[in-house]
């Protein structure tokens, strides 16, 4: 059976055509709607800009607003398989009645909500959603993600969306899907939420240190690293006799800093230690020389220093845009193929498709099974088998979950999730060593089964093999060598199921020099490029401390994951998707590649002006503005009351603005102290102007209308930590939605179930494996 190629219709803007990059990359059909002028991103970094979010996509144009317009998007809609829809209107007319349609629509706040009308911008996104109350030094401005992160989230989220839809209308029509921007990025905060939800507890921005672990940014001799004292006794081990070789481990070396409590107290002189040794180094050597000792550090890389990474040179990473060398696609699909050289389109280039006609029903893409209730989630039927840990893994699988999978989550009390006992992010009122009571563990692990598996026993992993032999999807996030140690390479699991959907997590992936190297989320980021564009110049680099990485990362095996169910449900085939952490988000820096972006330039836009965040009434309020045209700038001189400005030629355009940059903060700074900062967004946005308060945890759970209308935060009853509120779903599906069916499980609760029922196990084998303690 050859696969059907879905016809993808882009209605784009900046929250849309990430989405549409990926789905090129996915090998789907995305024609971009062009008006007659062409798209704005033809004329942003010199065209540049357009080259990255649409090489490979085909073009029309047309003015949706005239009737020609509209009776020709109406018949490209007619023989499209999905619509994805940044407009803020909506297709409208054009898409009424085309019951075959999966309309993705995504907007900056989502369809309904008190808020859904604001004007949002990447920066007003991250600051409504929580992200840049997350980046930044405690005592300074909330600090901007390069290269359009909240934007990118919620592109490989709306792409999610299209296959749910698309895997949806196998069994029911197509459907409204509705994709919030502010949804997205408040669902990707590691602990930025769940500190409160879990401790009552707002952390500060953490500067260069992070919260959890640790890690940090340190110092080279010749620009930064990132990496720190490891996760394990044997790394802190490994690490000191490194000092200790070198004569560099002060006192260190006494016994008390043995003890992890004691390190993580006095943890400032720890790393005033390390920050001494490792600032005698060149970034790359230093990084070579610790992964050699299997330490978690990397070289802070900037964008144009990735080409040169072996790693991701050698796994063939990059693509060719017209040939220059641009990002390349998160994984390779399907089957290990990779996109590698990209054509850009001319406005118009595709006219003719505005002429095809609609395709009858019987020659459409859709195979609905019979008797089939098409209310179900998306993914109802599909079993997982999830061997993840720690955050990038089960971040993955509780999409799934979230959409309708079965997810069983194989863990034991000899490996189990650390995440269970680590002691932060307990309900106050829990045990803090009870492996059940842990809010980080259970926010990605809602939804889920659990099974107490010993697999480090011979009859252990013969149970894993019966459990793979009934499950369609098997992910797992462990360094490179260890399924194939376990006899469990992709060749062994297609043994065992044919049809097996394999996703492999590692932090480099499974081949390439750097395979072997120890990962992190900081250290991913550091070698991406990202955490060397976090800053506010060449000298003062913040990075990014969070997991934001392994957040990318679960994001896109959720997509991998999808996509592999849907072209096995056209060819057959199962597939290993061996998706590389560091490519994953090294897919998500934009045009850096394209450009000259080589330094950090904080809260600053590189086309608007002004663009920033302001203090404002009360301790450590801040507002986002962004101002992206000169009529914008007009308005907003209005609302200050400073028409003189307006009025002043050299504040006429953005360039202007930029040169006087000193002047139009300071007039801007000084108007919003004066005002809350949720004062100050709603008169902006009352004239259209994007801006919104930086919001921390307590005031995203707590205050945030728009959230709360949408019903974002819910209620789940855990059997043990009780009841508390979990982050919400950002994909709203209207036909299949998924949702919070219930809480994370308690260690093992599904053991004899599952075995049973999944596995197939006898009872008088369970009782055995019982007895030799492999389901502890």
């Amino acid at each position: 059976m050859s696969a059907s190629i879905p016809r993808v219709v882009e209605l784009s803007s900046p929250f849309a055509r990430f989405a549409g990059r990926l789905l090129v990359g996915l090998g789907h059909e995305v024609v971009l709607v062009e008006p007659p002028q062409g798209d704005g991103t033809r004329r942003e970094l010199g065209g540049d800009a357009f080259a990255h979010w649409h090489a490979g996509k085909r073009s029309v144009t047309l003015d949706p607003s005239a009737p020609e317009g509209a009776a020709g998007l109406r018949r490209l809609l007619a023989g499209a398989d999905v619509l994805l829809d940044g407009t803020a209107d909506g297709a409208g007319p054009a898409a009424e009645g085309l019951d075959h349609l999966v309309h993705v629509r995504v907007t900056p706040f989502g369809l309904v909500g008190p808020r859904s009308g604001w004007q949002g911008t990447d920066l007003v996104v991250a600051a409504l959603g929580g992200m840049l109350a997350q980046v930044g030094d405690p005592d300074g401005p909330p600090l901007r993600l390069p290269e359009n992160q909240a934007e990118q989230l919620a592109g490989v989220n709306a792409a999610i969306a299209v296959l749910l839809g698309l895997r949806a209308r196998r069994r029911g029509p197509g459907q409204l899907i509705d994709v919030s921007a502010q949804a997205c990025v408040a669902a990707a905060l590691e602990a930025g939420a769940l500190a409160y939800l879990h401790e009552d507890r707002v952390p500060p921005r953490p500067g260069r240190v992070h919260p959890l672990v640790p890690h940090g940014l340190f110092r080279a001799a010749d620009g930064y690293l990132g990496g720190g004292l490891g996760g394990s006794p044997r790394m802190w081990d490994a690490l000191l006799a490194w000092l200790r070789e070198e004569g560099a481990d002060a006192d260190l070396a006494e016994p008390r800093w043995q003890d992890p409590v004691e390190r993580k107290k006095h943890q400032e002189y720890v790393f005033n230690v390390v920050q001494d040794f490792v600032g005698t180094w060149p970034k790359a050597e230093f990084a070579e020389r610790a992964q050699a000792r299997k330490l978690p550090w990397a070289a802070v890389d900037l964008p144009y220093e990735l080409p040169d990474n072996p790693q991701l040179s050698a796994r063939n990473f990059f693509t060719r845009v017209e040939g220059r060398t641009d990002v390349g696609f998160p994984f390779a699909f399907p089957e290990g193929r990779r996109v590698t050289r990209l054509r850009v389109p001319g406005p118009g280039d595709d006219q003719a498709l505005l002429d095809d006609q609609a395709l009858p029903d019987e020659q459409r893409p859709v195979r609905r099974a019979e008797g089939a209730s098409s209310a179900r989630p998306a993914l109802d039927g599909v079993r997982v088998l999830d061997l993840t840990w720690v955050l990038a893994g089960p971040y993955c699988t509780k999409v799934l979950a979230d959409h309708g999978a079965d997810v069983i989550k194989v863990e034991s009390l000899g490996r189990p999730d650390p995440t269970r006992f680590a002691p932060f992010m307990h309900l106050s009122r829990g045990d803090h060593t009870d492996p059940n009571t842990n809010g980080y563990f259970n926010e990605v692990n809602r939804n889920k089964r659990s099974i107490a598996l010993d697999t480090r026993t011979e009859e252990g992993v013969a149970v894993l093999r019966d459990l793979i032999a009934s499950c369609d999807v098997l992910v797992e996030n462990f360094s490179a060598t260890v399924m194939t140690r376990l006899g469990l390479g992709y060749d062994a699991l297609r043994e065992i199921n044919p049809g097996i959907v394999y996703v492999s997590m590692s932090g480099m992936g499974h081949t390439g020099p750097r395979a072997g190297w120890v990962s992190y989320a900081d250290t991913v980021s550091a070698s991406s490029g990202l955490t060397g564009l976090t800053g506010w110049g060449p000298d003062d680099v913040v990075g990014v401390i969070y997991g934001h990485g392994d957040i990318v990362a679960g994001l896109q095996a959720a997509l991998a994951t999808v996509a592999a169910l849907e072209h096995r449900a056209e060819t057959g085939r199962g597939q290993h998707i061996d998706l590389s952490q560091l490519e994953a988000i090294a897919a998500h820096m934009g045009t850096s590649l394209l450009t000259s972006s080589r330094t950090p330039i904080g809260n600053a836009h590189p086309v608007w002006s002004p663009q920033g965040v302001y203090r404002c009434l009360g301790a450590d309020r801040w507002l986002a503005v962004s101002v992206r045209s000169d009529e914008e700038w007009a308005a907003l001189c209005d609302v200050l009351g400073r028409p003189e400005l307006a009025a002043d030629a050299r504040l006429s355009t953005a360039e202007g603005r930029r040169r006087e940059s000193t002047r139009v903060d300071g007039v801007l700074g000084d108007w919003a102290r004066r005002l809350s900062a949720d004062q100050a967004a709603e008169l902006l946005q009352e004239r259209g102007i994007p801006a919104g308060a930086v919001q921390d945890g307590r005031e995203l759970v707590e205050h945030d209308p728009q959230l709360r209308a949408r019903g974002f935060y819910v209620r789940a009853e855990h059997p043990v930590a009780g009841a508390f509120l979990h982050e919400g779903v950002p994909i709203r599906l209207t036909g299949t939605p998924g949702g919070i069916r219930r809480a994370a499980p308690v260690l093992g609760a599904h053991t004899d179930e599952v075995l049973r029922d999944v596995a197939g196990i006898s009872p008088e084998r369970l009782r055995r494996l019982h007895e030799e303690d492999v389901l502890r």
